[in-house]
């Protein structure tokens, strides 16, 4: 690697291009990958343009504790005299989580090389990300909203919060909420700066 190096003086830049443009993730998000840290490969180190905030609950959350009956016996003693035990289980009945998330055109343009046909692929991606890959813990979760601002320039027009602060969701019924009709989520149009657009996909 050494002399692999002394040949090519651009072989971190070139082993990380290869990476971003053979896989999405990377491109995207990117990664900490191996690095030949005794021989000094530094490509493993790729700064992605695209991070995404953990979600949180509009509203407190009361899991509830249910009890179900396993076949799964634990104990090796417990197998021989019973066939069944119990078990509990926590729900949410229902929630509504909102997610904030970035993308730095500076990034994608000068560091992965992530495109507009993968910012697409993206919006698809988040919209669907329950569809394919449904489990009884997660029920009948589905992303409901995604609102996207875009900039005109590439280091923007205002600050992120100040377009975050424009999306307000509003919790309109009685008693807990059960269902996404118990929100009203709105865009306040004039708090969104010049320069800047939004879309609102569902």
């Amino acid at each position: 690697m050494k002399d692999a190096k002394k040949k090519d003086a651009q072989l971190d830049e070139r082993v990380r291009d290869f990476m971003c443009s053979q896989f999405y993730d990377v491109r995207t998000f990117g990664a900490v990958m191996t690095t030949f840290m005794k021989d000094a490969l530094n490509c493993g180190q790729v700064r992605g343009p695209v991070q995404l905030g953990f979600a949180r609950s509009v509203d407190p959350i009361y899991p509830q504790e249910i009890t179900i009956t396993r076949v799964a016996i634990t104990k090796e003693e417990d197998a021989e005299r019973k066939g069944t035990e119990m078990g509990n289980k926590h729900i949410v009945p229902y929630a509504l989580y909102r997610a904030e998330g970035y993308v730095s055109a500076n990034l994608a343009r000068k560091v992965t090389g992530f495109s507009e046909e993968d910012l697409e692929l993206l919006w698809k991606a988040i919209l669907n990300m329950f569809e394919n890959d449904r489990a009884a813990a997660r029920g009948k979760m589905a992303v409901r909203k995604l609102i996207v601002f875009r900039h005109a320039s590439e280091l923007g027009e205002c600050p992120a919060y100040r377009l975050f602060d424009a999306v307000t969701v509003e919790h309109t019924s009685d008693g807990p909420a059960r269902r996404y009709q118990d929100y009203k989520v709105t865009v306040d149009e004039t708090a969104i700066p010049e320069g800047v657009t939004c879309r609102v996909m569902e």
